[in-house]
């Protein structure tokens, strides 16, 4: 599937699945394919969350029957994190990424420390949704408490940021 998209001129693939061997895989396909411009963003440190709730229930994907926790990692985990990312590092990934960034930004922190690569912070669903609710209910200032998650994240070592905040904050210039 990395391969069709890269075909399909892709710039970045991202595999999330957190395989053993996957970057590796994808590295070689990609390099014989004559593809080897085409950055490879790991999904490296994929916690096993509970922030992913609203996105799940949103798309229907919760898991049924089972968890994901075979292959996504244990909260409680930092080592493993840090051995994920490394390894992934030396599979071939291009980028790395931690997934959620909140709770993690001890680990995003490690990882910039020790990689060599850009790193990648995904500031998931629920971590949204906990702000809008809060800010909905006139709990928390919207701005200010977004600013200083973002921010947060960005200090902890995270050189790319994927949030569903961006939109709006761009919109509204939040981030001027």
């Amino acid at each position: 599937m990395a391969f069709a998209h890269a075909q399909a001129v892709a710039d970045v693939v991202a595999p999330s699945d957190m395989m053993d061997g996957r970057v590796a895989a994808i590295r070689d396909r990609l390099d014989q394919g004559g593809l080897a411009n085409t950055a490879i963003l790991s999904y490296s440190t994929k916690f096993a969350s509970a922030f992913y709730g609203p996105f799940r229930e949103a798309a229907d994907s919760s898991p049924r029957g089972a968890d994901r926790k075979s292959y996504q990692l244990d909260p409680r985990n930092r080592r493993e994190a840090l051995r994920e990312s490394e390894l992934d590092e030396q599979e071939g990934a291009d980028m790395l990424m931690v997934k959620p960034a909140l709770s993690y930004l001890d680990v995003i922190r490690e990882i910039a420390r020790t990689s060599r690569l850009p790193l990648a912070a995904y500031n998931v669903s629920g971590e949204y949704s906990m702000v809008k609710a809060a800010a909905e209910r006139g709990w928390v200032d919207e701005r200010a408490v977004v600013l200083e998650i973002l921010h947060s994240i960005v200090r902890a070592g995270a050189d790319l940021l994927i949030t569903y905040h961006a939109r709006e904050a761009m919109e509204k210039g939040w981030l001027a």
